[in-house]
């Protein structure tokens, strides 16, 4: 199964990203962000840093928004980059997570994404998968 398709987008970024499971899905969702961020380069982002995160949302929409925003923080907050996320749980819209990363300032960034929206933003289930769409500001 594919993890991930960009869309065609007149101004922004949008992606839809696939998993057999919810979490699957999340955590691709994930990793075509950083690929967003990172075009070139995102196989090269070394693991060296762990971290735990938990994330809470009213709805499934919101969970993925805040989830993504996360990533978004810990790189501007934290200098923290996204390697793997080595492990995801979602139950009752709450996620908890552990991630590998490095430092943000090793790596050199090809796209400034500013934003995660709720622009034509959908999380569901069909035919036995998770689809997850997105759409990025850059």
């Amino acid at each position: 199964m594919k993890k991930f398709k960009f869309l065609e987008h007149t101004a922004d970024v949008k992606f839809q990203a696939f998993g057999k499971s919810l979490e699957e899905a999340f955590g691709n969702s994930a990793i075509a962000l950083k690929q967003i961020m990172t075009k070139g380069i995102e196989k090269d982002v070394k693991g060296k840093i762990s971290k735990k995160i938990k994330i809470t949302g009213d709805d499934l929409e919101g969970l993925l928004y805040n989830f993504l925003e996360e990533f978004l923080y810990l790189l501007d907050a934290e200098n923290f980059l996204l390697s793997e996320i080595d492990c995801i749980k979602i139950k009752n819209n709450k996620l908890e997570a552990e991630l590998s990363g490095d430092k943000a300032r090793n790596y050199k960034f090809t796209n400034d994404v500013k934003a995660v929206t709720y622009n034509e933003m959908f999380v569901k289930h069909a035919k036995g998968k998770w689809i997850v769409q997105v759409v990025l500001d850059v």
